[in-house]
């Protein structure tokens, strides 16, 4: 079944929220793996903030292709994103990798379902630059071992990860809610009209992960 046909502005405005969300991460991972406790994990870290460089580019491209300037694009979300990032600074690399697999996976739950609405190749583009598995297998791996050297970490990082979820549902719903007629538009086609329902599957999604992680909802 095709995509239904969107205005332009529709997909400029989805496309705009990705890229922004490709910037930011990179520039987080890139401050992040200074918090590394060797340099494997740097280099680890460093390379996941490469590829996201690469999707910015990726995203950037297609838009300068619709004709529109990626910063016009983006700018509309730059408040909601930042304020995220900025509320949510980790103190150690347990609470960096907690903040990229917790983070990380909301936010491309909420992309992947609105981008449903998208004909291709707009659609595949978005969904390519979403995070692959390793980027959890990663993050889950660090969250375990660091669990396992100190038990007394997971009730830290399981309040950790409820306030990053907390942060991000709340910067989401700026976004869905926002007075963005094309945008809202687009969660409509989608499928998501209700807004609520969207946040609790992101919610049942995000307690299924912390469980995989060793931590408690």
């Amino acid at each position: 079944m095709s995509a239904p046909d969107l205005p332009d502005h529709a997909v400029v405005d989805l496309l705009g929220l990705v890229a922004l969300g490709e910037l930011l991460a990179f520039e987080r991972m890139a401050v992040d793996a200074r918090l590394a406790p060797d340099l494997r994990r740097r280099a680890a870290l460093g390379e996941m903030a490469a590829a996201e460089i690469g999707n910015y580019r990726r995203l950037a491209d297609r838009l300068a292709a619709l004709g529109v300037l990626p910063d016009d694009a983006m700018a509309p979300y730059v408040g909601a994103l930042q304020a995220y990032h900025d509320s949510t600074e980790p103190r150690d690399w347990a609470e960096a990798v907690t903040k990229a697999y917790v983070g990380d996976a909301i936010a491309d739950d909420f992309i992947r379902e609105i981008a449903t609405a998208l004909a291709e190749p707009d659609r595949q583009l978005v969904l390519d630059v979403l995070h692959d598995s390793s980027y959890a297998d990663f993050a889950v791996a660090e969250i375990r071992a660091a669990v396992e050297a100190d038990p007394r970490v997971a009730d830290r990082l399981s309040m950790w990860a409820r306030r990053l979820v907390g942060e991000a549902l709340s910067q989401a719903g700026r976004v869905a809610t926002a007075e963005r007629g094309a945008f809202t538009a687009l969660i409509a086609q989608g499928g998501q009209v209700d807004v609520q329902g969207l946040f609790r599957r992101l919610t049942e999604a995000h307690s299924r992960r912390l469980a995989e992680a060793g931590l408690n909802n």
